[in-house]
């Protein structure tokens, strides 16, 4: 690439240097008879300044005043580029002598268009006549300085395409000498690129063909082909890595398989389970039904009641549980679930509730409220009397419902597993805390905070207060009055 670079820079030199040389004497080709072209646009000018004059002492148009002033404007701007004072000089002196006369003629010319603007007849004929006669005059030395011009451009001519004809037959030379020394090199490279190559060409036709077992080419050069010899390496010893792990994967997918048919088969158990599960609480609420209506028969007022109150909370947990349910659905669920413990702990559990007056119809996750108050009996009936309050409140924008009891209180270990729990999606507790506290997996807790995430989309609607033993822990809801 060096070799090739300082080969095309000079190759390019030669052909810009052949190029300036043939273009300055193109120009001065040009040149040579743009003096004619120009003297010969001159000439136009004068005349059509002429037939303008005329054409205004004729007539005295609007229109030939105009083209009158234009032409005398080129006329003017032609005749200031020709000598000015007199020279030994053929050519020069007639431009001279051009100069003068045309002065002469524009001179005269105005004094007439004036004299006809001013309608004297007389200074208009004495002035129109000597613009004519300057004006004859000076056609024919224009005619005269246009035949110098053309026989001094005619030598310059014959001397300029002698010029042309030499710098085109050196370009020519220039640019094949070079083009020769440009094909050798390539010439050259390409066979040192291209050996190796075919060399690589064959392994890879091997390689296609599935025979992965060629030689490697361990070069140790580290130029371009050096470093396609490495990559070729590299890339077989992949092929066999890779090759083997397909084998090892397809093996391992077979027992995959084997494990898939297994699950499946699990999965068609769990599912006859599932639906035995289902078949089981319908049972049950269908028999405390019946339980309830032979206590009614047998006249058991208070055992018939309690009959009722479980069964509805049966039906609640059948009918509700995968749905959304208002504010007052849950409390009454409540008041259901605390009857129920009532009964079962008698005088040893304390519900207090403060409600404020109205409904509650947000819409809230089913079996929200009375996991967090079976949590609050189970840990307030630790003391010799379990007292649980349950408190609504209404600000601006949430309605706040506090449940607490008057238990030990939660240790902030389990109460921050909680919060990790629920950032983390899992329905457990962290297996330490679980093996500080066996007796309090966290499952309801962590299922009822994370319904509410679920539901509204934020993580700030719940929170646990722990004080000192004695003052219990105090659950927090935030539901938001909008919704």
């Amino acid at each position: 690439m060096f070799c090739i670079g300082i080969a095309i820079l000079m190759l390019a030199a030669s052909c810009i240097t052949t190029m300036r040389l043939t273009l300055y004497s193109m120009n001065n080709l040009g040149q040579s008879y743009k003096s004619n072209s120009e003297l010969n646009n001159f000439s136009q000018a004068v005349t059509n300044t002429e037939k303008a004059m005329e054409a205004y002492i004729s007539y005295r148009t609007f229109e030939s005043i105009d083209t009158y002033y234009n032409s005398r404007t080129k006329v003017e701007d032609y005749y200031n580029k020709f000598q000015v004072f007199p020279s030994l000089n053929e050519v020069t002196h007639k431009e001279y002598i051009v100069h003068q006369l045309t002065e002469a003629f524009l001179y005269y010319s105005n004094l007439a268009i004036s004299a006809r603007r001013a309608n004297n007849e007389n200074e208009v004929s004495i002035n129109f006549t000597y613009a004519m006669d300057s004006y004859n005059y000076l056609l024919s030395q224009i005619l005269e300085l246009n035949n110098l011009r053309l026989q001094q451009n005619a030598e310059n001519y014959e001397a300029n395409q002698n010029q042309i004809v030499f710098l085109n037959t050196l370009s020519v030379l220039f640019f094949l000498a070079f083009s020769v020394m440009i094909f050798f090199v390539l010439y050259f490279t390409i066979t040192s690129i291209m050996e190796p190559l075919v060399e690589i060409s064959e392994v890879a036709h091997k390689v296609a063909r599935r025979n992965f077992d060629v030689p490697l080419f361990n070069r140790e050069s580290n130029d371009e082909i050096g470093n396609i010899c490495k990559a070729f390496d590299r890339m077989i010893i992949s092929i066999r890595e890779y090759i083997d792990t397909i084998w090892e994967k397809a093996r391992t997918e077979a027992e995959l398989k084997e494990k898939e048919i297994e699950m499946q088969a699990l999965y068609t158990d769990a599912q006859l389970r599932a639906l035995q599960n289902q078949i089981n609480p319908h049972f049950l609420f269908n028999t405390l039904n019946t339980g309830a209506q032979l206590a009614m028969m047998e006249n058991a007022d208070k055992t018939c009641y309690f009959i009722e109150q479980v069964a509805d909370f049966f039906r609640y947990n059948i009918q509700q549980q995968s749905r959304n349910v208002s504010i007052d659905e849950e409390l009454a669920l409540v008041d259901n679930f605390v009857y129920i413990m009532k009964v079962r702990f008698g005088n040893r559990l304390e519900f207090i509730k403060k409600i404020p007056e109205g409904t509650f119809p947000q819409q809230i996750p089913s079996m929200t409220l009375q996991p967090l108050v079976e949590n609050c009996i189970k840990h307030g009936l630790k003391n010799s009397r379990g007292r649980v309050c349950l408190e609504v409140l209404i600000d601006d924008k949430y309605i706040i419902i506090n449940i607490s009891d008057n238990g030990e209180g939660m240790p902030e270990q389990t109460r921050q597993a909680l919060f990790d729990a629920v950032a983390s999606g899992t329905t457990r507790l962290a297996p330490e805390v679980l093996n500080d506290n066996s007796s309090h997996n966290g499952t309801g807790l962590i299922s009822v905070f994370l319904r509410l995430q679920l539901q509204f989309h934020r993580n700030d609607l719940f929170d646990i207060q722990s004080g000192d033993k004695g003052q219990g822990t105090k659950f927090i809801i935030r539901i938001p009055k909008h919704v």
